[in-house]
């Protein structure tokens, strides 16, 4: 399976475009990603697709800073779940080692490595896309996010001893030099950034030791192996499609980078179909938002993905043996007043 990045990689690409007056909503098409899609944050989309994608705007825009230009945007909260830590460990050092290690949470093809030699260290990142292609934007995306952190545990006033690409250099060095200061360097052998191991143990100014605990309590129970299968993956693409109303197995091998093939058979594996894990799926969130006897039986079909709620109601019935406003009498002892 090639591998896949939380829609947040993407947050204020589209604000960003516009300001450089290209269409973003039909460059995502191109390399076949939803623009409505972006809203949900925590979605798994395509590696190569977002990697393609940041080309063809720096291309666009005639921009060869457009991946910095993005990483420039950047906020904790792009993170997901794993920044309500990082934003309470004690210092830069174990940030970076949490970000490090729990990197396929929210990137899946984000490769970092942290080492420590002669009082420098040296923070590497790669990207592995699974295939031989153009990642200048992504890289200098994912540095420049890196850089972004760092500053944000270091200070604004912090500069880096170097930061390598092994790209060359852009014909316009501006906006490389205003972010990482005078230290850019280009043709390097290794995409990252270079400073001083002792800035790694500067306490972090953010960090609440009271909060620190609870934090990480929170994480442990979200955070999931490296070793989440595809039929876990296409189960929480339809948890989250479904709200949309385009829930299909295209829409899932799209997010996935396959081809719908591909996902029958890996599911087939495991003993399943997509119908049956979509049925299960549906069925698990009906028995939670049923119960709720503040969600309308109109808004729930909605969220469920029917088309309408006499659809709604007749796959309730065959798959309960009831019809969804019965379950609720039964299960809660009341209707809610709009439905009395």
């Amino acid at each position: 399976m090639k591998p896949l990045v939380r829609n947040a990689a993407l947050s204020s690409y589209v604000e960003l475009s516009q300001s450089l007056g290209i269409d973003p909503r039909a460059l995502m098409k191109r390399v076949g990603l939803d623009p409505v899609g972006l809203t949900v944050q925590d979605r798994w989309i395509s590696g190569v697709a977002v990697t393609q994608l940041l080309e063809l705007s720096a291309a666009a825009s005639h921009r060869e800073d457009f991946g910095l230009l993005l990483a420039e945007r950047r906020r904790f909260s792009n993170l997901g779940p794993i920044s309500l830590v990082i934003r309470e460990e004690p210092d830069a050092r174990s940030a970076i080692e949490l970000l490090v290690r729990h990197e396929h949470m929210y990137n899946e093809m984000l490769h970092g490595r942290l080492s420590e030699a002669s009082g420098l260290a040296t923070l590497k990142v790669s990207l592995e896309l699974g295939e031989a292609m153009a990642a200048r934007q992504a890289i200098e995306l994912a540095v420049g996010a890196f850089h972004q952190i760092l500053r944000s545990f270091l200070g604004d006033r912090w500069q880096p001893v170097s930061v390598c690409f092994t790209h060359s250099a852009p014909l316009d060095t501006g906006t490389h030099r205003r972010v990482f200061g005078p230290a850019v360097e280009f043709d390097r052998e290794f995409n990252g950034i270079v400073f001083y191991a002792s800035d790694l143990n500067a306490p972090n100014p953010m960090s609440d030791p009271q909060l620190r605990t609870y934090a990480r309590q929170y994480f442990e129970s979200l955070a999931v192996s490296r070793d989440t299968t595809v039929t876990d993956r296409v189960r929480e693409l339809i948890e989250v499609l479904l709200p949309t109303g385009r829930c299909s197995i295209e829409q899932v091998a799209c997010s996935l980078g396959v081809d719908r093939r591909t996902v029958h058979r890996h599911l087939s594996a495991s003993g399943e179909t997509f119908s049956s894990l979509l049925n299960a799926t549906r069925a698990q969130l009906a028995e939670q938002l049923v119960a709720n006897p503040r969600r309308s039986l109109t808004e729930i079909s909605g969220l469920l993905g029917f088309s309408a709620p006499s659809a709604f109601s007749r796959w309730f019935s065959e798959r309960f043996g009831c019809s969804p406003r019965q379950w609720r009498v039964r299960r809660t002892g009341q209707q809610p007043s709009a439905e009395r």
